[in-house]
């Protein structure tokens, strides 16, 4: 039992999952911070604003509704750091990554007998018409 344990344990998912979450945890704490630190600051400008004193009383229940404004604008904040900071750029570097040179294709037609020949032909292999090559030569591996 100790050894499939073990084996349990040492899966690569297991490890990936532990690694994810440990990540997670601190990138929350650095989110955290972030809005705690410097946006949160922002709205107080104006003049300090807490809302945790808000409340309002019916019978002998309390409700802290100023406790809940106080976690919305929190929130609010925090998926605002994430979009701008995270989301839009992760999102710019992806269009990037698509707008790449694109992959010559491996063959084309034949502009005299419109047959299938190589991209890189000279001459068609059909009617022996001669071709300019299109795309460029691809170099062997080293």
């Amino acid at each position: 039992m100790v050894k499939e344990f073990k084996e349990f344990i040492l899966r690569g998912s297991v490890v990936d999952l532990a690694v994810g979450i440990v990540i997670g945890v601190a990138f929350t704490t650095l989110v955290n911070s972030f809005v705690k630190n410097l946006l949160t600051p922002v709205t107080t400008i104006a003049g300090k604003v807490s809302f945790s004193s808000l409340h309002f009383t019916i019978g002998h229940s309390t409700f802290h509704y100023g406790a809940f404004l106080n976690d919305l604008i929190s929130f609010l904040l925090i998926a605002a750091a994430l979009f701008f900071f995270v989301v839009k750029p992760m999102n710019v570097l992806a269009a990037r990554r698509r707008t790449g040179a694109e992959a010559e294709p491996g063959t084309r037609d034949c502009p005299a007998c419109r047959s299938e020949i190589p991209a890189l032909a000279t001459r068609c292999p059909h009617c022996t018409s001669a071709v300019e090559p299109t795309g460029m030569p691809e170099t062997a591996p080293a």
